[in-house]
């Protein structure tokens, strides 16, 4: 059965949306976004969807004013990677046809620590994760979260299935980040192409995300 991301949980998101559709972008120019991805085994029946959904972020982004994207993902035995930073749509697509899932536990921590030394380097605007559980201690993430919302980057962190835990600990990073939570399925695939072209309008145009964690 075919679901849409739901209320309350994602009245976060909702008014991310409809806060970008309205008032004027702030700035000009492009941004630089993280894509964040868990590529282990349970994400494989999703895999096709995120790498669509994203070549759709990435289009509507150049048609406002461009973005960089760096992809990340983490599987396997201790495996998390970087891409280099893109600007165009096929270059995207095929750094995500190369990326088979594998089996091993999450690594949300050296995402999150990731996204923080990159914006140490260079503004980053936003993150965005897609994934299904969190196997990190719970600390370490809460730290890290926080790191990076001192660093100014809000992330947009959408979950995957129904674990209450996994849901608790994707709030707290959205909620230490000033980003946002939702759900994420094969069904809802028309309202994550709608935020993430929100969370790329964002990160292009400047638009501040203060005060929308649910």
């Amino acid at each position: 059965m075919n679901q849409k991301l739901s209320n309350p949980a994602t009245s976060a998101v909702d008014a991310f949306v409809n806060q970008v559709r309205t008032p004027s972008l702030e700035g000009a120019g492009g941004g630089r976004l993280i894509f964040a991805i868990d590529a282990t085994a349970s994400r494989q029946p999703t895999w096709d969807t995120a790498c669509q959904l994203q070549v759709d972020m990435f289009q509507e982004a150049a048609a406002i004013g461009g973005l960089e994207v760096q992809l990340v993902y983490y599987r396997g035995s201790g495996e998390c990677r970087a891409s280099r930073w893109v600007s165009q749509p096929y270059h995207l697509a095929g750094l995500m046809e190369r990326i088979h899932c594998r089996m091993g536990q999450t690594q949300i921590v050296r995402i999150l620590e990731h996204a923080r030394r990159e914006a140490e380097r260079t503004k980053v605007a936003a993150l965005v994760f897609i994934g299904d559980a969190n196997e990190d201690l719970l600390d370490e993430v809460a730290r890290e979260a926080a790191a990076l919302g001192r660093a100014g980057v809000p992330a947009f962190v959408f979950q995957e299935g129904s674990d209450e835990q996994v849901e608790q600990v994707f709030r707290e990073i959205a909620m230490l980040t000033h980003g946002a939570y939702g759900r994420f399925d094969t069904g809802a695939a028309a309202q994550l192409r709608e935020l993430l072209r929100a969370v790329a309008a964002f990160a292009a145009g400047g638009l501040k995300a203060k005060g929308l964690a649910a």
